[in-house]
């Protein structure tokens, strides 16, 4: 077998070594891990998880799916019809599931338990940092996109409340789209966002899997027994340009999102072997795959091209059945923003302490200070820019860019770094195929992420 030599050099941009102690982030609901010492690899050690392979499926297909089903239907309407994101799907999990798979095998070799920690141990230091930065920027606009959620979801719920008539602006102050995210901001994710431990996670977690399948079987039978009330709009059958089924992937790459919380769970299991994980994942993303295909699929044929971003805004706010489908996302996101928050302040932090040069045991003085201020800064910046950005499909594509990045370019950077440390003087042909296919990742995730910044500074930003 061949002997695997990972760079571990932790050295900082400071002179202490405990400068850059990281933050074990993005933990799953469900998990619960413990920390392995060094040089522990063994799946048999006394400190093992305790989660099974079926609890690691849920957790998985948990992470895996969100409010990113929203945008679905618009993303087959995108692709160019069914056939089109059909297919674009199918052939994206397949690098989807080997991305999940890469990160188990790395995080075995470099006795890490998280995704961050992986890429600094395989990749190094300046890997590591974008690592960090790329996570942070990714829950901030995720951060963003939840509030426009909550804003979308509640003007068709105070519309019916307010008896307004289907499509017309808010003519009372407190039922205007600014004011009401902001009071719900204020009076609901603020206070949840501020502690330093998060332990309603569990209570999330069931609220996002129960308000997704609600939402993908209300799709579903509304497009089997459809509402007169809906209007529907053409049906297209093929893509208007191949750069058309591009522009899905954003979507689909923010749907399928769930490499970074992936490690930890793999690491939680009571066996975890790389084998045994691609079973898991496999199963996870077929089932994650239903829900999103379902929701696409019914949701894309019930409005055609008349299809909105958010595909709940496309049903009458009469209709009670879909009410409870907007409560559902609501509630769901309400408790999901300050997970999201917690992750991204927990890089925010580390980074800081890193540059700073301060061992973490020594700053817990100043902590609660700290965090109170990045809190403020990052929740005020996050409302200010979903006041004015109300089309959650345009911050979607940008952070679907940075989900590819997550799905293809570090698993795929850690690939080629994992197989280049390997001490065989004669290559196999496996070896070469290996960090071709690694390469080949890095390609396809740079390519989605530089074609999604370009679509989002030229068209979203210049329109």
């Amino acid at each position: 077998m061949a002997q695997l030599s990972i760079n571990n050099d932790y050295s900082e941009w400071g002179s202490s070594t405990d400068a850059g102690e990281r933050a074990r982030l993005l933990q799953s609901p469900c998990v619960d891990t413990v920390p392995k010492s060094e040089g522990e690899a063994s799946p048999e050690g006394p400190d093992r998880g305790t989660t099974s392979t079926l609890g690691a499926i849920f957790i998985v297909v948990n992470a895996c799916l969100g409010a990113g089903l929203l945008n679905f239907p618009a993303a087959f309407r995108t692709a160019g019809g069914v056939a089109a994101g059909i297919s674009l799907q199918m052939g994206m999990l397949v690098f989807i599931i080997s991305g999940l798979v890469i990160l188990a095998y790395c995080s075995q070799a470099s006795n890490e338990r998280t995704y961050q920690e992986v890429v600094w141990a395989v990749c190094g230091k300046l890997t590591g940092v974008l690592c960090e930065v790329a996570i942070a920027v990714y829950t901030f606009g995720t951060c963003i996109a939840f509030l426009i959620i909550i804003g979308d979801q509640q003007d068709k719920i105070i519309a019916v409340i307010a008896k307004e008539p289907e499509g017309a602006s808010s003519s009372l102050w407190y039922t205007d789209r600014k004011f009401t995210i902001s009071l719900t901001a204020f009076l609901f994710i603020l206070p949840l966002s501020i502690p330093r431990e998060i332990g309603f996670q569990k209570y999330a977690s069931f609220l996002s899997v129960v308000g997704t399948w609600y939402v993908t079987a209300i799709i579903i039978i509304k497009y089997i027994w459809p509402d007169n009330k809906m209007t529907s709009g053409d049906i297209l059958t093929r893509p208007a340009s191949w750069m058309s089924v591009f522009n899905a992937m954003p979507t689909i790459c923010f749907g399928f999102q769930c490499h970074v919380s992936s490690v930890p769970v793999f690491n939680s299991m009571r066996r975890p072997e790389v084998k045994t994980w691609g079973g898991v994942v496999t199963a996870a993303m077929v089932i994650a795959l239903a829900v999103y295909l379902g929701t696409g699929i019914c949701g894309f044929l019930t409005f055609g091209a008349a299809v909105d971003p958010d595909v709940l805004l496309s049903y009458p706010s009469t209709d009670m059945a879909v009410a409870v489908a907007r409560a559902f996302i609501i509630l769901s996101v309400l408790t999901s923003y300050p997970i999201l928050h917690f992750c991204g302040r927990a890089v925010v932090e580390g980074l800081w302490l890193r540059y700073q040069g301060t061992p973490v045991e020594e700053d817990v003085g100043r902590e609660r200070q700290r965090r109170v201020l990045q809190t403020l800064v990052w929740f005020l910046l996050t409302l200010l820019l979903a006041l004015f950005i109300p089309d959650i499909g345009k911050v979607i594509s940008v952070i679907g860019g940075l989900a590819a990045c997550f799905i293809f370019v570090f698993p795929g950077l850690c690939l080629i770094q994992a197989k280049l440390s390997e001490m065989e003087e004669v290559k196999p042909a496996s070896w070469w195929a290996l960090v071709i296919y690694g390469v080949f990742l890095v390609t396809l995730g740079a390519f989605i992420f530089g074609q999604t910044t370009a679509n989002a500074i030229f068209v979203n930003l210049l329109a």
